[in-house]
């Protein structure tokens, strides 16, 4: 099929010259990805953002399990869950795209989340230099006040920023 005939490639162009323009719209720029990455197919989904922050959330399901017994949800998703958010949090803060790579993303299980619930990660941009990206945050299960895991990490742009 065409370019032109493929609706979402008219979507994915227009999320890209946002993205260029410096106009992130952080919801379309997750749905946009999400149809064809990993957290689309694990079920991440965006909840809400401010200026350097992002939440984004993923249900619980069962093919997420880590632990049958139990019914824990594996560490993988949650691990991808704050490393979306974190790129995320970049792009809001910087105002623009970059093409990051993860340092060092460092993640500490306090507990495991609640059966049956659904995990959110709010991540958030701290500071940035030319090449760096510093991000923190925490995941929960409803109780902000209660986190399951708190998560710090370092990004490098692939390309300076001026």
């Amino acid at each position: 099929m065409p370019p032109d005939d493929n609706p979402h490639d008219n979507l994915h162009e227009h999320v890209r010259q946002n993205l260029i323009a410096g106009t992130l719209d952080p919801q379309e720029f997750f749905e946009a990805v999400a149809e064809h990455s990993h957290n689309g197919l694990i079920g991440v989904h965006y909840v809400n953002h401010g200026d350097d922050w992002v939440e984004l959330a993923i249900d619980y399901q069962d093919h997420l399990i880590g632990d049958r017994e139990t019914g824990i949800l594996a560490s993988g998703p949650i691990v991808s869950l704050c490393d979306m958010g974190s790129g995320m949090a970049i792009m809001l803060t910087t105002k623009r795209f970059f093409q990051t790579v993860t340092i060092d993303l460092r993640v500490d299980y306090l507990r495991p989340a609640k059966v049956g619930a659904s995990v959110t990660a709010r991540m958030q941009c701290y500071r940035h230099t030319r090449n760096i990206a510093f991000v923190r945050g925490q995941a929960h299960d409803g109780d902000r006040a209660s986190p399951i895991a708190q998560v710090s990490g370092t990004f490098m742009f692939l390309e300076t920023m001026k």
